[in-house]
């Protein structure tokens, strides 16, 4: 059969599905001498000895069989006692469920709340695998451009309250944000909790980046904070961040325990569970690696301080610090086609960086950088980057092709 045919036999929803521009640049840059690989969001460090000798003894033990859908019930009293600690909440192991990553956590949270035909408002610029997981199950992500002025990235409450429609079931709100760095202040999420009780909708709450959170105290704020019992809040998590376990594919997913036959049953039919030994890596994550959270910040916390000045000091980038998560957001006068200037990029400074144009709407003319690496790989960057900078912004897109 003919490749366009078979093609036309899949359905719109999945043929449909956007590619990544990040992946584009991973690609054509990827393995080239002394690259600078600033596109992906993961930091350089690998996970720590203690939490792979954790897994390995389990694989080693034979803990390889099938296992408790819902996650072992010590990580669950695990994770329990890390949120309790964290934000203050009861400590209530039947409030989470293991998924197979962060971005499983999202299907489920999408299944239990979207049907085909309806709506998700989605904050952006944005992480576009939450609107992707939207269509792939016919569901419509609406998105809605942050605002952006001299303090940087915030919420457009009155067009939010706007794009409500009849269809309209629930909203994804991720803060800390990928890429733009903007952090939801208490007021911001006492605001959207409002429109979501006067609407019926379900928040969708992603604050994977919570503990990377360069303001007062040990993390950003929360819907935690703001939220009673009895609100329809969804929260997705993960081990990737924190712990430097992206290649883990671990997360959890937290929910009122009165949906916990239909959040198993989710995990059930999709991947049956996850493996057991990589659960025992997750409970040494978070029962032992509080220190390695704590110098993964204050590491991030530095990268972006180095990248920041370098980039600033050139006058020709439009940058805004950002207070959370572990990313630069930024413009450089003159390039707003930011897809060929990041395959430019590479090409001339040896730097790979990650398209705005990738995040979605309000995205445009920007380039994210991700500064979870090492300060020698980080200062270097900045060199290049500036150099590169000195040279070429402010040129029109004609002249700088």
């Amino acid at each position: 059969m003919r490749d366009d045919l078979l093609l036309s036999r899949v359905r719109a929803r999945a043929r449909d599905l956007p590619e990544s521009g990040i992946v584009e640049v991973l690609n054509y840059g990827m393995g080239r001498p002394g690259m600078i690989p600033l596109w992906a969001g993961e930091g350089d460090l690998p996970t720590p000895a203690f939490i792979c000798e954790a897994a390995a003894r389990a694989l080693h033990a034979g803990e390889t069989f099938y296992t408790y859908q819902r996650g072992l019930p010590e990580l669950r009293a695990a994770i329990a006692r890390y949120m309790a600690g964290l934000y203050g909440v009861a400590e209530d192991p039947e409030r989470y469920f293991v998924t197979g990553s962060g971005m499983q956590a999202i299907h489920v949270a999408f299944a239990l709340a979207l049907d085909t035909g309806d709506e998700v408002l989605i904050p952006s610029p944005a992480w576009p695998n939450a609107a992707a997981a939207a269509q792939k199950m016919g569901a419509r992500a609406v998105s809605l451009p942050l605002r952006y002025g001299p303090a940087g990235f915030a919420l457009d409450l009155d067009a939010m309250e706007r794009a409500v429609t009849p269809r309209t079931r629930a909203l994804f709100l991720n803060t800390p944000a990928n890429p733009s760095g903007f952090v939801a202040s208490r007021a911001d999420l006492e605001a959207v909790l409002a429109l979501a009780r006067r609407h019926g909708l379900w928040i969708i709450a992603d604050e994977i980046y919570g503990r990377f959170h360069f303001g007062e105290g040990p993390r950003a704020p929360s819907f935690h904070d703001v939220m009673a019992p009895d609100d329809a809040i969804l929260f997705v998590q993960t081990f990737s961040k924190n712990w430097a376990m992206t290649g883990w594919r671990i997360g959890w997913l937290e929910a009122p325990p009165a949906l916990g036959q239909v959040i198993e049953n989710l995990v059930q039919y999709s991947t049956s569970g996850v493996a057991a030994f990589l659960q025992r890596g997750a409970i040494a994550a978070l029962d032992e690696g509080e220190a390695f959270v704590g110098e993964q910040i204050a590491r991030a916390r530095r990268g972006r301080d180095l990248v920041s000045s370098a980039l600033l000091a050139t006058g020709k980038v439009d940058l805004v610090v950002p207070q959370g998560a572990f990313y630069l957001f930024f413009a450089i006068a003159g390039h707003r086609d930011v897809r060929r200037l990041g395959l430019t990029l590479v090409d001339e400074a040896n730097v790979g960086l990650a398209p705005g144009t990738a995040f979605g709407p309000g995205g445009e003319g920007f380039m994210r950088l991700c500064f979870a690496r090492g300060e020698v790989q980080l200062v270097e960057a900045g060199r290049r980057l500036a150099d590169w900078i000195g040279r070429r912004a402010g040129e029109t897109e004609a002249g700088a092709a």
